[in-house]
Order: C-alpha cells, then structure tokens, then sequence
C-alpha cells in the first residue's frame, strides 16, 4: 500500500476539483482494502472511496480523513461469465469483452471510472444498464464486518440507483460478476433510438458489436462524454443531473408549464416507466428550455459546449464555483418547470 499525508485529491478525479485529504492510502488488493476499511471503522476515523473519480465532487477544504484510492486489479473471463475487480477501469473492460466477441455492455462503453462504482450508480447509457448483465456483487459488509456475496436480486436495482447508493456507508465494492452473452460477436438487440439511427438499424436490431461500441463512443464523444485531458468539456462528471421521473400528478402539472412558457405546440421528452404511470423526462431538455444552453456561464465553471447536461471545469474552477453554477441552474429549472433535478454525482463535504 501507498500512504501520503495532506494529498491533493482533484487529480483523482475527473472535475479536476477539490481540496487534499489528511491521508490517503492507495490499496492494490482486496485484503488491503478491507484493512484499510477495518482500521478507520475501529477508529472511527471518516473514510472516503475513490474508484476512478469520475462522479466525486469534493469541498475545497478537502477531507478529513482517510481517502482509500480502490486500485485492485482483476479481469478474469470464464465463458461469457466475467468478473472484474472493483478498481479495473471500466471502459478498458468494456473493450475487452468486446474483442472477445461478447454481448451485454458494449454499448457502456466510454463510460469513466472504476467497475466497482458500476453496481453502486446501475451505471446506464445508450438502452443498456449493468443491472442487466450483473450477477453478483462481492463486498465488504462495515455493519458485520464480513465479506458478502450479494446476488443481483438483493441489489434493489433502479434507474440510476441501488442499495449500496440507498446505504452508501455500509458496502464496500470489491468484485462484481457479469453474465455476458455470446451472440455470434454480434451486440445485444439495440435498444435506444439515437444508437439506432447512428447504425442505421431498427431497434431491436443487432450488429457486430464492435461497430455498436465504436458507435456509441463516437456520440459520446461529440457530447465531451469521452475523457479527453485537451477538452475542458469532459472535465466534468458527465451528466451532472439524473432524468426526473414524475408521478402521473406532477407530470400533468409538468406538461401545463411547458404550454405556459413554450406554448401549446411544445411537447416535453416522455418515456413511461411502467411503474404506475410515473413518466421518465428529460434534464437535458429541461436545461435547455429553461434558459441554460450550451456553454452557460462567465466564469471558470460553465455548461459544456457540447451538451447542457455535464457541468465543467474550464481550468481554473473552483468546487465553490461549480456548485454556485449547479445552484443556479436547478433554481432556474424549477421555477420554469415545477420540477427539481437530482445532482448525479456524489458530493464530499459540500452540498447542492
């Protein structure tokens, strides 16, 4: 294990943002983690995890205590069966299921961060969530103090959540086993309609999933969605805001507001759940209509220039900044539209 004392964290994560931690421990084995993990439960000490840092917004007055930096190591392919550790980096796994000619998480490709930040977010884009393919999870259990072995049925699985988000200080990620699909190194049905079009195809079609990987990096790098150091518009979190997901109410009071500012013409992105009627919309639509549009904002923390949904850090931002820049534009969305965004990312010693 690697220890420093009074260490920079914003070069752990992907805003770039952040002060330094009073200690910081990187951990290359499962074992190390948990000792770690051990020693600041026994001593009460605060614990903060650091995977790929890609949705951590951290206070500028850093963290007091000890920040453990996940930096196992482990791809192991068994079949179409795949478990990976947590610190492996996601889209270098994605990739490598790939070229093995494998179905199931081609389309999260590009995606920043560690798999074992995966299960905790059910990280989703472009129709596939991990949700779908994930089996099991191995963890450390704080409240037991045993390593656990949780089947995908116990995750509470939804959109963009879990119950290792629901209860963020009780697990620690350190495996997470997949179920891929063989189909011939053809990808899974395609699911989302702008990865459609891209293609070429209907959904529900398939295609080499090479081509949807290569596809699906392509679109998000056009939104700075693909990590780029060059680009200050992937110095962010990615989406910074989840889509709202309305009860049948709100959404009625919802679609009134739109017809108010935008007029009768104007219909809002809607895509039923199937949850008793409760309605999925967009937050980059919402953004957008409500004023906020590419590349928003004067100073060192505006909108990205190529998609109003990420938050970015031109350079010399502050997390004071970024977040007075998030204050803003959910202040602005909800008094257009009667609707509050949830921030995406995690927030360490700082709020919304």
């Amino acid at each position: 294990m690697q220890e420093l004392h009074d260490a920079p964290l914003a070069p752990l994560t992907t805003f770039r943002l952040g002060g330094p931690a009073t200690r910081l421990v990187t951990a290359t084995t499962d074992d190390e983690v948990v000792a770690v993990v051990r020693e600041a439960d026994a001593t009460g000490t605060p614990l903060l995890l650091i995977g790929g840092g890609s949705n951590l917004v951290i206070g500028d007055k850093g963290f007091d205590g000890t920040a453990l930096r996940i930096a196992t190591q482990g791809f192991a392919l068994d079949g179409t069966r795949l478990e990976l550790a947590a610190g492996e980096v996601w889209s270098d796994a994605v990739a490598r299921t790939v070229e093995a000619g494998l179905a199931g998480i081609e389309c999260l490709a590009g995606i920043p961060g560690s798999a074992g930040a995966t299960p905790i977010q059910n990280v989703g884009a472009y129709g596939q969530e991990v949700s779908a393919t994930i089996t099991e999870v191995v963890a450390y259990d704080r409240r037991t103090g045993e390593t656990v072995t949780i089947p995908n049925a116990d995750c509470d699985f939804s959109y963009r959540h879990s119950r290792f988000k629901a209860d963020p200080h009780r697990f620690v990620v350190l495996r997470v086993r997949f179920a891929l699909e063989d189909a011939g190194g053809m990808s899974a049905p395609i699911k989302y309609a702008e990865t459609a079009r891209a293609l070429g195809v209907e959904p529900g079609d398939r295609v080499p999933a090479a081509t949807a990987r290569e596809t699906v990096l392509a679109l998000r790098a056009g939104k700075g969605m693909v990590l780029d150091p060059d680009d200050h518009d992937t110095w962010s979190a990615g989406s910074f805001f989840t889509n709202p997901i309305l009860e049948r109410e709100q959404y009625e009071e919802f679609l009134g507001r739109v017809r108010d500012r935008l007029g009768p013409d104007v219909t809002p992105p809607a895509f039923p759940t199937g949850d008793h009627g409760r309605v999925k919309t967009s937050a980059a639509w919402l953004i957008d209509k409500a004023g906020f549009t590419k590349g928003y904002g004067s100073g060192p923390a505006r909108i990205s220039t190529k998609h109003t949904l990420a938050l970015t850090n031109r350079g010399e931002a502050t997390t004071e900044d970024l977040l007075a820049l998030a204050r803003e534009v959910v202040a602005g969305v909800r008094d257009a539209f009667g609707v509050t965004l949830v921030n995406e990312p995690v927030t360490v010693g700082v709020s919304l």
